[in-house]
């Protein structure tokens, strides 16, 4: 981000909440809110900003204020609300119902002007799909202008924003297992340091309490820093707060069964060029359930589609596989190999997730792979047959 642009928005954000304290919500729209959406990397007088995007709720239709979109596809929704009034609960299950409708949307926010609130369906600790993963004000924004970074298009389109959301919610999640447990923790940490160390001359319990405080301390800060270091590929972005067990499990995981059935070019891909085809970000620890059970899952999916590819992540970075869409169906009704829980990241069975099962014989690793270039698949993302063909790097086809 640019600190001199977002401390110019802070400043002119505040002389006009000091002029308007009681602005009302077409104000707050046109003076604050849409300034933001510019300021984050979103050409609002483009395609770019869809304004009162329609949301079907059952029989009856509602609207977004904002819609940020990539292409033709809604990826984050804005709620205004008036400077003059406080954000709410309400107001934000509002926002998680319009973001339940849309698939493809895994990022809201819901503003006031004043207050901004997150969220976002990447991280593992979810509230009905849609968690809230930071709040800041405007004073915020402006000691930290980075906080900002989840949100630009950039990181949105290039899979950053994915990495820094999930950093927050394990952050998050830590500073509240801290507050809550603070006492619980202390102790158990106690006797491990009478165990190992016996009679000291220091108090134990105090020193004990005092480490808990102090660690949760130190994660507030660390999470300050969250999404400042954009100086590397998405791909390779790995949080500190992953312990070396889990990434020796998803090491150890490999496939019993391979349904690849060979290598093809993508020229010689069969189908009409208008066909859609769906791409699949999945890290390497993913490839054993694609590879036993002929089938992709547990995602959530937004409209038909005729193919899967799938884009690989960490050091591998290009779309890898492609395979002929068989049927969409519950977890529950496919054979798998194993239980969900044995395929690591692809364990979280949520509501309205579904596996993709492809045709017998049509997976395919591709000879001519389609390398990273600056995007990749946040969540899955469509394209076509005809361009998928002709493709030269994954920006070609995101």
């Amino acid at each position: 981000m640019n600190g001199g642009a977002v401390r110019d928005y802070v400043d002119q954000s505040q002389t006009l909440l000091e002029t308007s304290p009681q602005m009302d919500e077409e104000n707050t729209k046109v003076k604050l809110v849409q300034p933001f959406i510019d300021l984050l990397g979103w050409d609002f007088y483009s395609t770019d900003v869809q304004l009162e995007y329609t949301v079907q709720m059952g029989t009856q239709s509602s609207r977004v204020d904002y819609a940020l979109m990539v292409g033709d596809t809604p990826v984050v929704f804005i709620e205004a609300k008036p400077a003059r009034s406080d954000l709410s609960e309400s107001d934000i299950r509002q926002l998680q119902s319009y973001m339940r409708q849309e698939l493809s949307v895994d990022w809201g926010v819901l503003t006031n002007g004043r207050v901004f609130e997150i969220l976002s369906v990447n991280g593992d600790d979810r509230r009905d799909g849609e968690t809230s993963i930071a709040t800041f004000d405007l004073d915020e924004v402006g000691e930290n202008p980075e906080i900002l970074e989840i949100l630009t298009k950039d990181a949105i389109q290039s899979g950053r924003a994915d990495e820094i959301a999930r950093q927050l919610t394990e952050t998050n999640r830590a500073i509240r297992r801290l507050t809550d447990r603070e006492e619980p923790i202390a102790e158990r940490l106690t006797d491990i340091l009478r165990d190992e160390l016996g009679e000291t001359p220091l108090d134990l319990e105090e020193q004990s309490l005092d480490f808990v405080h102090a660690l949760r301390s130190t994660l507030r800060d660390r999470r300050e820093f969250i999404g400042k270091s954009t100086d590397k590929e998405p791909d390779t972005i790995e949080s500190e707060q992953i312990d070396n067990d889990s990434r020796s499990e998803e090491a150890d995981i490999e496939a019993i069964k391979d349904s690849v059935v060979g290598e093809i070019g993508r020229q010689d891909i069969e189908g009409e060029d208008d066909a859609q085809v769906a791409v699949f970000p999945t890290r390497e620890s993913g490839i054993p359930f694609l590879l036993e059970n002929n089938a992709w899952g547990f995602v959530r999916i937004g409209r038909d589609f005729n193919y899967v590819a799938m884009y690989v992540t960490g050091d591998v970075r290009e779309v890898r596989y492609f395979a002929t869409v068989k049927d969409v169906v519950d977890p529950d009704e496919p054979d798998l190999v194993r239980e969900p829980s044995e395929y690591v990241d692809r364990a979280k069975v949520g509501e309205n997730k579904k596996v993709v099962r492809f045709e017998e014989g049509s997976l395919y690793r591709l000879e001519d792979p389609i390398p990273y270039e600056s995007k990749y698949p946040q969540g899955h993302r469509y394209t076509t047959l005809g361009e998928f063909r002709t493709a030269e790097t994954t920006d070609n086809i995101l």
